[in-house]
């Protein structure tokens, strides 16, 4: 069984990421999902959240914005709806963002709620990513 699992992360205009890693975790819409290497093949869809992956203990993250993975045994390829990694993301604007979709959900009628809460819980996943420094 292969020690690492290549991760490849896409968007319709561009490779994002591409590199081995000893775990990802995915935003998956019913929760996290783990993949170490050897995993079981599996096609998923993905919600809103972190990507995280890790390389001999060091995390990195990446904000992703809903999507598919394809999960083999020794590689897992993400197309996602958007992606951005930490230094990518508009700080003044996701917090911006942020504030606006919590008081627009206020008022919100239900037609607007699911959009709202999908801006905002994109806000907040940027924010978390932006804040987010690798770790030993």
């Amino acid at each position: 069984m292969a020690e690492t699992v290549h991760l490849d992360v896409v968007t319709r205009t561009r490779l994002v990421l591409s590199v081995d890693a000893d775990f990802v975790e995915l935003p998956g819409v019913l929760g996290a999902l783990g993949v170490l290497p050897g995993h079981t093949p599996l096609l998923t869809k993905l919600g809103i959240g972190e990507l995280m992956y890790r390389r001999d203990r060091a995390e990195a993250y990446l904000a992703i914005r809903g999507g598919f993975a394809e999960i083999m045994p020794d590689r897992v390829t993400v197309l996602a709806e958007g992606a951005e990694a930490p230094g990518e993301i508009d700080v003044e604007a996701a917090e911006r963002e942020r504030r606006e979709m919590e008081e627009a959900l206020k008022t919100a009628d239900a037609a607007e709620l699911d959009r709202m809460r999908a801006r905002l819980q994109l806000a907040v996943t940027r924010l978390q990513v932006a804040s987010r420094t690798s770790r030993s």
